[in-house]
């Protein structure tokens, strides 16, 4: 008899994956989109929550669907060093280049900034990341069920505060939504779209679905069938969450012009929104919970990298992974909430395109018997696109002249490749070479 997955123990599992995902920083992107977007808010947070909630959706379903043990072994489809080298990049990308430092520049922005008055930001930044992450070093060391706790009671604590403040914000506007600003006045939804790439949710979704399979098994459920219905059910639940929770800090984001102008990105937007609901005790509760809820990322992210790194390199011990990735975030977090977020764009325009191939071939695997050709042409065909738009992105961000052949090759891809400008210029050569070579392998039944 086939065992099922009950109301309850879906719940759990949804609120589990639901904390996993919704780090403190992801709070910062809808306010800031809200703020920039103006009356085309609803526009580019259906792009925004494509990205930000659905695809890591997808991404949970498709480890359920694919059967793997983790996502090094469904990427070796494609080849087993490649396999390698794009886990390697996306376990770097979601902990020690961009996001864990990312976590310790949050708690800094809305915890600590806010009351430093005259004081060195500088100097106060350093200490402070100082702090932040040798504290997340000892604790990643041993991890210990403190931070499981914390972790649980935080969660709770941070939605409550969150829908206190939304809800404020719905019974007393702080204003009314104002103009769009750049870059939100024309294609809101392929910009909302391309800032939902920032969560870095959808890179996570496949790391975190293999979390989901594990908890599912050690309740019983074994059976694939069972397994796909019960990991859609738990991902209905974090997705429900995060999109609630998105949408009203983007509304928030919204109203909060008229009252308080145009602030430098999303930190602010909530620090103020606390102060002018609760007064000083509403935003040192924001600041105190969102520095913890930093903090247990922070360990979770450091921990789940040196345990990877651990297994393809034993020669290097965990605790000598720990102590690297540690000090990385310390030396990152120090450049600055704004430079981690910039830099990290190029690398999450390539990097998205190729998880998003690899998430949809999964699920369309069996209609071309899981060729590894129709795999490796499709993601050689979304590298190709990304790279460029990666390096245009870079060289933008730089202000540096780009080489006469990056010119030459991004002027064609602007030509002749659809929805290029908009940042998917990937999508319709990958559904392109993807039908051909399927067809030709269903037809000639070929691996």
């Amino acid at each position: 008899m086939e065992k099922k997955l009950s109301f309850s123990s879906s719940l759990v599992i949804g609120v589990m994956l639901f904390a996993l995902f919704f780090g403190a920083g992801n709070l910062i992107f809808p306010a800031e989109l809200g703020q920039l977007a103006g009356t085309h808010t609803w526009k580019a947070m259906l792009g925004f929550l494509f990205t930000g909630v659905g695809l890591p959706f997808l991404g949970i379903l498709a480890i359920g669907f694919s059967g793997k043990k983790d996502l090094q072994d469904l990427a070796s489809r494609i080849h087993p060093i490649y396999a390698v080298l794009f886990t390697s990049i996306l376990y770097l990308t979601i902990g020690p280049f961009f996001a864990a430092p990312r976590t310790g520049a949050v708690a800094f922005d809305i915890g600590v900034a806010p009351f430093l008055g005259g004081f060195s930001i500088d100097l106060a930044r350093l200490l402070f990341t100082l702090a932040f992450f040798g504290i997340s070093m000892w604790l990643s060391m041993n991890p210990a069920k403190i931070v499981d706790r914390v972790g649980k009671y935080l969660s709770p604590l941070i939605i409550i505060l969150l829908i206190g403040l939304i809800a404020m914000t719905l019974i007393k506007p702080m204003g009314i939504i104002q103009a769009p600003q750049d870059p939100y006045i024309e294609s809101p939804f392929f910009k909302g779209f391309l800032e939902g790439y920032n969560t870095m949710d959808a890179l996570a979704s496949l790391v975190f679905g293999i979390i989901v399979i594990k908890a599912l098994h050690a309740m019983g459920i074994t059976n694939k069938k069972q397994i796909l219905t019960s990991t859609m059910k738990t991902g209905f639940v974090a997705a429900g969450f995060l999109a609630i929770i998105y949408l009203g800090i983007a509304y928030l984001g919204a109203t909060s012009v008229e009252l308080f102008g145009q602030l430098n990105g999303g930190g602010p937007v909530l620090s103020q929104t606390a102060s002018h609901f609760f007064g000083s005790i509403g935003l040192v509760l924001l600041g105190v919970v969102i520095m913890l809820a930093c903090l247990t990322t922070a360990i979770g992210l450091i921990t789940a990298c040196g345990e990877y790194f651990h297994s393809i390199i034993p020669a290097i011990s965990y605790k000598s992974f720990v102590i690297f990735f540690s000090t990385f975030c310390l030396v990152v977090a120090n450049f600055g909430l704004e430079n981690i977020i910039n830099y990290s764009l190029p690398v999450l325009v390539l990097l998205y395109p190729l998880a998003m191939v690899l998430i949809l071939l999964t699920f369309t695997g069996p209609l071309f018997r899981q060729a590894k050709i129709v795999y490796r042409i499709a993601t050689v065909t979304a590298f190709l696109v990304s790279f460029v738009e990666a390096l245009v992105k870079f060289y933008s961000l730089v202000e540096k002249q780009m080489p006469k052949w990056l010119e030459v090759i991004n002027d064609a891809y602007i030509k002749y490749i659809p929805y290029y400008e908009q940042g998917i210029g990937w999508l319709v050569p990958v559904l392109i070479v993807a039908v051909i070579t399927g067809t030709m392998v269903f037809i000639t039944n070929k691996k």
